[in-house]
């Protein structure tokens, strides 16, 4: 199956780096992509537990789909994502 899904608090490249870097751990997922001027990540999956891990790992480093809560914390995660995406990317 194949999903997009828009996601919160993406700024660049970084961003995407992280996210990229972290989706990756999860099997089996492909075709992951990462659209900044959409805010989304497309990607496919096998089965509803896949999607759900995958948003489960966008919340916690800083990057909920859109209608989630996003507080402070979150936001602030998105940032320290970001830059180690700069750094490592």
């Amino acid at each position: 199956m194949n999903v997009i899904l828009e996601i919160q608090n993406l700024k660049c490249g970084g961003c995407a780096n992280t996210i990229i870097k972290k989706l990756l751990e999860i099997k089996p997922l492909n075709n992951i992509d990462i659209d900044n001027e959409t805010n989304s990540v497309s990607f496919s999956y096998d089965n509803n537990e896949t999607l759900l891990e995958v948003k489960r790992v966008l919340h916690k480093i800083g990057y909920p789909v859109a209608g989630e809560k996003n507080a402070v914390t979150t936001k602030a995660k998105s940032f320290v994502s970001c830059a180690i995406g700069r750094m490592n990317g």
